[in-house]
């Protein structure tokens, strides 16, 4: 028997990367896993990855999936994708929003548009998703809402700074943002059996994005950590009981080695200090 045997999950950002790796894991686990992205098909995207890839590697090894093509930042599409989630499978048990949009830029050559852009994929989505899933997760007598953040909530504290920044500001303050968000809402629903966690790789992950970016080399470089253990935090997020987790902000490696599930951690939370809301 699989951890999440019977249960339904909606996973964005699925098309490549973590939201993959998570939706992988999730369906191994016997969930049906709906990935939302909005890169369909091979080729969409100029990053390599899709849903169409995604599902047909689930399916392949026996597990249940939906491609669901979706813009999180539209409130309609929000909508529809837990509208017909439930509709289709009649049940919506755990929401893991992964989505996310950067841009490294300094802030006084960020184009309006392109921030206000992000600020709806990586803060404005899971509001609306969460918004839309709570009362089907309410009817459902509980659930999980798994938000995905970014070392960069962390910020480089008070000054003097000795080095220039990176043009990191704008998606760090998304994930700052999102941080306090996840505690808030897991505040109010704690009455309602339903679990409101956010974490971070504690290392950079290598995945098409950030190899992209030139954050990491590869899958070989020692400065990162493998997708897998942000899937296994993701699992273990959505599957413990909520009074052992609701409310939590945490790392990939810190609340796995908690757990007992991961012997050599290391990285943020665990070598270093996380963001001031980890800290609460």
């Amino acid at each position: 028997m699989g951890k999440l045997d019977g249960k339904v999950a909606i996973i964005t950002g699925a098309s490549r990367g973590i939201g993959q790796m998570i939706a992988s894991l999730f369906a191994a686990e016997g969930a049906h896993v709906v990935c939302a992205a909005r890169t369909l098909n091979e080729g969409d995207h100029m990053l390599e990855g899709s849903l169409a890839r995604t599902v047909a590697s689930i399916e392949a090894d026996g597990g249940g999936a939906t491609a669901f093509a979706a813009n999180v930042a539209a409130e309609e599409d929000c909508r529809r994708l837990v509208d017909e989630t439930v509709a289709q499978h009649g049940r919506l048990d755990i929401l893991v929003n992964n989505a996310a949009l950067s841009y490294f830029v300094p802030i006084i050559d960020f184009d309006p548009v392109r921030w206000a852009r992000a600020f709806a994929v990586n803060v404005h989505g899971p509001f609306m998703l969460a918004k839309f899933a709570l009362p089907h997760m309410i009817a459902g007598g509980g659930g999980a809402i798994v938000n995905i953040s970014s070392g960069a909530a962390i910020g480089p504290g008070r000054g003097p700074y000795e080095a220039v920044g990176t043009g990191g500001t704008m998606y760090g303050a998304t994930k700052a943002a999102l941080e306090r968000f996840s505690q808030g809402l897991a505040q109010e629903v704690a009455d309602k059996n339903i679990a409101v966690t956010c974490f971070s790789p504690s290392q950079v992950v290598a995945t098409p994005g950030t190899v992209y970016h030139k954050l990491v080399s590869g899958p070989d470089d020692d400065r990162g950590e493998p997708p897998e253990l942000m899937a296994r935090a993701a699992l273990l997020l959505a599957t413990k009981p909520v009074a052992a987790v609701n409310g939590r902000v945490t790392y990939s490696q810190q609340i796995l080695s908690e757990f007992g599930e991961l012997e050599d951690a290391r990285g943020r939370g665990v070598e270093t200090p996380g963001s001031g809301y980890s800290k609460t």
